[in-house]
């Protein structure tokens, strides 16, 4: 189950000074840049692309204990949070927090498979979401941002070899 983007009523972020969002970019964009500035995934990126990025993107807010996706639900968004926290389900038991910063979504985006996580909100949360439709568009667009999500790609791909090594280990010594 996706976040509904309509859900969002103006959640209590640290930023009074800006409004709440509703799922669509902000008439301005301003707010909207200064967001992705924040995002670590765009670190390094000019004007030129970040002001793409806001093109294709959308922030969306979500109260704790939503459900942003859920396993083995259709992919059909990207995100990266802008504020506040998430906890990560897979079908071998609970994973990571996840943080501002974080990605998650890119893989049924990449290889068109069902959700392999369940993503709940555990704060309120302010998610940058880039759609199918963009998402390939985006990564033509800013090359960089290819790299930037294979080596997270390749960091949780180690991180789950590190936690089979320490599993069997485990079961050796047993």
């Amino acid at each position: 189950m996706e976040i509904d983007p309509r859900a969002a009523d103006g959640l209590p972020f640290h930023e009074v000074e800006e409004p709440a969002y509703a799922g669509a970019p902000e008439p301005s964009g301003d707010a909207h840049l200064r967001h992705l500035q924040r995002v670590p995934l765009f670190s390094g990126f000019n004007d030129r692309e970040l002001r793409r990025v806001a093109a294709l993107s959308t922030i969306r807010e979500a109260r704790a204990g939503s459900v942003i996706t859920q396993i083995g639900d259709p992919g059909d968004s990207f995100f990266i949070i802008i504020d506040g926290m998430a906890a990560v389900r897979t079908p071998v038991g609970a994973g990571s927090q996840l943080k501002a910063g974080d990605c998650f979504g890119e893989m049924s985006l990449i290889d068109g498979e069902p959700r392999s996580a369940t993503i709940e909100a555990t704060t309120d949360l302010r998610l940058l979401a880039v759609d199918r439709v963009h998402f390939w568009r985006l990564l033509d667009e800013t090359p960089e941002l290819i790299r930037r999500i294979l080596t997270i790609l390749s960091r949780r791909v180690r991180g789950l070899e590190e936690t089979i090594r320490a599993v069997l280990e485990r079961t050796r010594s047993a």
